[in-house]
């Protein structure tokens, strides 16, 4: 299956034939999810040296972190994944998402950052000391959605400001899928449980971590303790 083509936007193959080329380390926004490996595999054939990082929603998920060591270990990483916490996680806290009243005073009182995407690029390529033009990527692909084919088609893979690419961004479910059983690296568990990968608190996931990971089921109850109201209420 062919993939996907803009009028006027580069293939994604061209990109990655380019990284490779200028002979830099790449960041890679590493969700664990189909796409973000795809990703990964894409730039490792091409021959690009990848660096990845995660960004966790809820700290000290057990299906997470021993995803994120069995990655780590089939690419060869030297180091295990760098595990920061996502955007997501002080925003819903300093929105009291799901928190009892008795936490909303603490946890107003400490103020939590909420960073952008592009400080938490700039912090990850402080910590590996890359420049500040250092390429991040991700497996953002114009197939997902409408709005992502339209964002592409306006704007490209490429942020030059911001010093991001989508190294896939053309390539269907198919190519993805494909990419994936070729190498032979498995997807994480969240494909079997949620069918996509974790990345919220609705009862989509914690109906089915519930049963599938009581532990860390009991790990997002204890940083949002009403969350399992979402699947008493869907129950109603």
């Amino acid at each position: 299956m062919p993939v996907i083509e803009i009028e006027g936007v580069t293939p994604s193959a061209t990109l990655r034939q380019e990284l490779a080329q200028a002979g830099r380390t790449v960041l890679l926004s590493f969700s664990r999810g189909k796409d973000s490996l795809a990703a990964w595999l894409a730039l490792r054939d091409a021959g690009v040296q990848v660096i990845p990082y995660h960004l966790y929603l809820v700290p000290g998920l057990r299906f997470v972190e021993e995803s994120l060591d069995y990655f780590a270990d089939w690419f060869g990483c030297d180091e295990p994944i760098l595990n920061l916490p996502h955007p997501s996680l002080y925003r819903w806290l300093n929105a009291l998402t799901f928190q009892p009243p008795e936490r909303c005073q603490v946890i107003e009182a400490a103020r939590l950052p909420e960073y952008t995407y592009r400080e938490l690029n700039d912090l990850v390529r402080q910590h590996y000391g890359l420049g500040e033009d250092a390429w991040v990527c991700d497996g953002v692909r114009a197939a997902d959605s409408p709005n992502r084919r339209m964002a592409l088609k306006s704007h490209g893979p490429i942020n030059t400001t911001a010093h991001t690419q989508k190294v896939v961004w053309d390539w269907r479910k198919a190519d993805v899928m494909g990419a994936i059983e070729t190498a032979g690296v498995r997807l994480p568990p969240d494909y079997l449980w949620f069918g996509r990968s974790f990345d919220g608190l609705d009862r989509r996931f914690l109906a089915q971590m519930k049963t599938y990971a009581p532990d860390d089921y009991q790990r997002v109850l204890d940083w949002f303790p009403l969350a399992d109201t979402d699947t008493y209420r869907a129950d109603l």
